[in-house]
């Protein structure tokens, strides 16, 4: 009796101790082998921050929609490992004599992940609901050196006007205004993904919900809990679906550093952000990857305000900033200093930097700072320097950058300027209608070409906002986005970029970069300078 109770007992510790390993284990799947030798899901866990804008692509515009709308959908062209836009919806691109003709031919098995076809209407459909008015597209503008685009999208052209068309169900034309090398790149952009017109008449919010939701990419949106969550899955519909190596990607949205931060250290996410406190202790870590982003934080000075109206005293400001001092004192997190308005990362026909080529344009000089703010005063008749008001939206960076240049403008002009800080929504606002003197501001690209950044500048542009117009300047632009030839495009572009400093309606202070910490069993992601996180190369040990 007493060996039959003894051996119960023992049969009941070990059921125990098999189920609490079993507990133990629960969710550890990230890419070790289970009993058998079968493999485990491969999951990806990233955080997006925030919800997405949109996923509706004619309206996502900024970098926490595009992350995921980017491994959701594709276009008829895909950044490549190397940042080239290759052949991806599309597998073959023709172009006319004169450039000005793109012929696309689809692939046979490019499909939704509905099972439906993706079509060239698909594309039609998806770039001229771009271009509605009615979308009010943020991107809209980006499309428009296709004929007739500017003209549907302002109210004074009709659809059927705008240059593109459904030659048959795999052939899509367009025809632009003028040679547009740069073409390719801004196709890349998410804003020119096709939209399933069939999902979309039967379901105007087609994009806003998990089960209505159709992609063409690597993944498809297989759950979102709505400011808390969404997961993809590895899309089986996609037509290079063999290289898609990862099964599922669980995106959180947490927005705040701090505790992304501390949910990478506690094994809940595989890739973080980094606190800008934290960035000198990791700095030689073998997880942190500090890659390059294209785009730049600058102010702008307002060319109808005094004292900014006269050219000189912009020169002195400009020559009173200390770039180096800022990226290694202030903002501390491996940037680059902007010494010009191009950031890194365009090479032209030869192979070489653009910022590299040009060169530094601006930089610190308090003896020419002064000796310019001196002979502008005088020739303005002004023994006192106008007040100087500095305004940027709130947030502690910005705050920090404020106060520096304040400093460095004491130090270097002896002029004592103020500081102003506006809610961000109202400060955007206010920037556009010309409130400011002087203006924290920044852009990133939408694809990668120079012109993206320099085209802001021309005379009536939307993201102009200096009152700032040359003619001169808005003739290189003009020019160059319509040189055939590679080398006099590039040089076109390296005149605007040298006028634009030496007008200075502007200030550059840094470039961006993207600075995050990896675990070292992930490998493949691409990051790419024009904003958008490519996990289709994606792997996970």
């Amino acid at each position: 009796m007493k060996k039959w109770l003894l051996l119960t007992l023992l049969a009941l510790a070990m059921v125990v101790m098999a189920a609490c390993t079993a507990n133990e284990d629960a969710g550890k799947n990230e890419g070790s082998e289970s009993s058998g030798d079968k493999k485990s899901e491969k999951v990806l866990y990233l955080n997006n921050g925030v919800e997405p804008t949109s996923f509706d692509p004619s309206v996502a515009f900024d970098a926490v929609s595009w992350n995921p709308l980017n491994n959701l959908m594709e276009g008829l062209v895909r950044l490549d490992e190397n940042n080239e836009p290759k052949e991806a919806i599309a597998e073959k691109i023709d172009i006319s004599d004169d450039q000005k003709t793109y012929t696309f031919t689809l692939r046979e098995d490019a499909k939704w992940s509905n099972g439906d076809a993706v079509t060239a209407g698909d594309f039609v459909y998806g770039w001229t609901h771009m271009l509605d008015p009615e979308t009010a597209s943020p991107a809209a503008f980006l499309a428009y050196g296709i004929v007739g685009a500017e003209d549907f999208n302002t109210g004074e052209g009709k659809a059927d006007g705008i240059g593109i068309k459904a030659i048959d169900d795999k052939t899509f034309e367009v025809t632009l205004t003028d040679p547009t090398e740069a073409f390719l790149n801004i196709i890349s952009n998410p804003s020119f993904f096709p939209v399933n017109e069939k999902a979309a008449t039967d379901n105007a919010k087609w994009f806003a919900e998990a089960d209505s939701f159709v992609a063409n990419g690597p993944f498809k949106l297989a759950s979102w809990d709505h400011d808390s969550k969404m997961v993809f899955e590895k899309n089986d519909q996609y037509w290079d679906k063999d290289n898609v190596k990862l099964d599922k990607v669980e995106w959180a949205m947490v927005n705040d550093t701090n505790t992304e931060y501390q949910m990478y250290q506690s094994d809940e996410l595989d890739i973080s952000s980094v606190p800008g406190e934290m960035y000198s202790k990791l700095k030689d870590s073998d997880e942190l990857v500090n890659s390059e982003q294209a785009g730049v934080a600058f102010y702008r000075f307002n060319v109808e305000k005094e004292p900014f109206t006269n050219k000189k005293v912009r020169q002195a400001f400009a020559y009173a900033v200390d770039q180096d001092n800022i990226v290694e004192y202030v903002t501390k997190i491996g940037q680059k200093p902007a010494h010009g308005f191009v950031s890194y990362g365009f090479k032209g026909p030869d192979g070489n930097e653009f910022r590299d080529t040009v060169g530094d344009l601006i930089g610190l000089d308090k003896e020419k700072a002064k000796k310019l703010l001196e002979e502008g005063m005088k020739e303005e008749g002004w023994d006192t320097l106008p007040k100087v008001t500095l305004t940027y939206g709130t947030s502690p960076d910005n705050q920090k950058v404020a106060v520096a240049l304040q400093d460095q403008f004491k130090e270097a002009l002896g002029v004592e300027v103020k500081l102003q800080s506006v809610e961000s929504s109202v400060f955007m606002a206010e920037q556009k209608e010309l409130k400011h003197q002087l203006s924290r501001s920044s852009f990133l690209y939408d694809y990668a070409d120079p012109v993206n950044a320099l085209e802001s500048f021309i005379t009536d542009s939307s993201m102009n906002r200096t009152a700032w117009s040359n003619k001169e300047y808005d003739q290189l632009i003009a020019d160059a986005k319509s040189e055939q030839d590679s080398e006099k495009r590039w040089t076109l572009l390296q005149d605007a970029e040298k006028l634009l400093i030496e007008e200075a309606p502007i200030v550059p202070v840094h470039f961006y970069n993207q600075l995050s910490v990896q675990k070292p069993s992930v490998s493949g992601i691409v990051r790419h300078p024009v904003g958008y996180l490519e996990l289709k190369f994606a792997d996970k040990e």
